[in-house]
């Protein structure tokens, strides 16, 4: 009886295939290697058989680092899935600055320039109505360096209806106190009057916080002031008026009349806001800080401002983003804006395409929503092609992933989160996953 070891390729015979030169050239020869030497293992073991061990390795290959993934769901931002989707421009503005940049350096003079300044004007360009921006690597962050500049060892004054908790038990309030500060909690769950923050400022108060509360709403027998409201309080106790607008958008959107913006906001005179960069803005992950040249000013000369300042690829990015706002080509606002008719029309294409395929599919009508911590109960007329409920599992694990959602024993793929020209491709995974 033949050993079955003897069976198993060798390992210069594996590493000879022509479906290992591209592994090769990505991750290295020893990585390579070594993937191989496990499958060889199984295979010793009984697990696989011999013939198995080359696309054993290639699969534990191809399972190595962040795969991509088409976001079918309809969910505009998807935390799981990173967030925004970066513009075009901005992953070329990745490219460039993975090598070396004038990240701090002013080549005109050859001396040292200040760090990120053109994505600094691009920002401030972006948003006029502010005095000064700075830039931290999440809003949470931004909202540590407020916290722990403005109100060490003194008093937050923030309404109980804006003490968030965000995903996997994230808790603003928690956050705040870990800087040092004290919460000076004011209102109700429901319900906060602009006397409520006036009767708790005093000699203790470092600043007054007010929260958009981005992924709930509060229905009903409910109120909370506006920014002009506490503007006016803080502007009478000479207090910063700190306002966390969260998603990220620096001028005001129709489709979300009740999504606050940066401008507005500064408008209407806040003091500081601060907002995410990968949500609604569409750009890599970043806080914004924006706001008084003076209090500004203050947070970016703290020792803090060092340990949370964001990097060579961020400022890239950010900057590449600010610019396709206006130049177009950002798939955020494209997926935002999306014509329902169009997507329609495209979801009766590609089910048609499947059903010629020999695979049962559908154009339905659907329901997308923004994601991201950003405009709860919103949605947005979509447009999906619905699928057998067992695919969903095969197209995750296709290539590229295919993420999309299951609703009454149904797969359904959301084209508004996926950009027209990737309906060829889809339909190719589909007809994969099938088979």
């Amino acid at each position: 009886m033949t050993d079955i070891r003897r069976l198993i390729p060798r390992t210069d015979a594996v590493l000879a295939d022509p479906d290992f030169t591209a592994p090769l050239t990505k991750f290295g020869r020893a990585r390579v290697k070594a993937a191989v030497n496990e499958a060889q293992r199984l295979a010793r073991e009984g697990v696989i058989t011999p013939d198995d061990v080359p696309a054993a390795a290639l699969a534990a290959l191809a399972g190595t680092g962040p795969r991509r993934v088409v976001n079918a769901t309809g969910v505009l931002l998807h935390t799981n899935l990173g967030r925004a989707p970066l513009p075009a421009a901005a992953v070329e503005a990745l490219a460039v600055a993975a090598g070396t940049t004038d990240v701090e350096l002013d080549l005109a003079t050859g001396r040292r320039g200040r760090r990120g300044r053109t994505a600094l004007a691009a920002l401030a360009a972006a948003v006029p109505g502010a005095g000064a921006v700075h830039l931290v690597n999440n809003n949470a962050a931004a909202l540590v360096l407020a916290a722990t500049a403005f109100a060490g060892g003194k008093e937050i004054v923030i309404s109980r209806g804006e003490m968030v908790e965000i995903g996997d038990g994230f808790r603003l309030p928690d956050l705040l106190v870990s800087t040092g500060a004290r919460l000076r909690e004011v209102g109700t769950t429901n319900r906060t009057s602009v006397d409520d923050y006036a009767a708790a400022i005093g000699p203790e108060t470092g600043f007054v916080l007010k929260v958009h509360p981005s992924n709930y709403r509060i229905e009903g027998f409910a109120g909370t002031p506006g920014i002009a409201e506490l503007a006016g309080v803080c502007r009478e106790a000479g207090l910063p008026l700190v306002a966390d607008a969260g998603s990220g958008l620096l001028r005001p959107e129709p489709l979300l009349p009740d999504e606050p913006d940066a401008a507005t906001w500064l408008k209407e005179g806040a003091d500081l806001v601060t907002a995410s960069g990968d949500k609604l803005l569409g750009g890599p992950q970043c806080g914004l800080l924006l706001g008084r040249a003076d209090l500004v000013e203050r947070l970016r000369r703290h020792p803090l401002a060092r340990a949370l300042r964001v990097d060579k690829l961020t400022l890239a990015a950010l900057e590449a983003t600010l610019t396709a706002l206006t130049a177009g080509g950002h798939p955020v606002a494209d997926a935002l804006h999306a014509d329902p008719v169009r997507l329609r029309r495209r979801a009766r294409a590609l089910a048609a395409r499947l059903t010629d395929a020999g695979i049962p599919a559908s154009a339905v009508d659907s329901e997308a929503r923004v994601g991201g911590g950003s405009a709860p109960g919103v949605t947005l007329a979509s447009a999906a092609v619905a699928l057998d409920e067992a695919l969903a599992g095969p197209l995750r694990e296709g290539d590229p992933a295919v993420l999309g959602r299951v609703e009454h024993g149904r797969c359904l793929l959301d084209l508004r989160t996926v950009a027209e020209t990737g309906d060829d491709e889809l339909f190719a995974v589909v007809v994969a996953a099938c088979r």
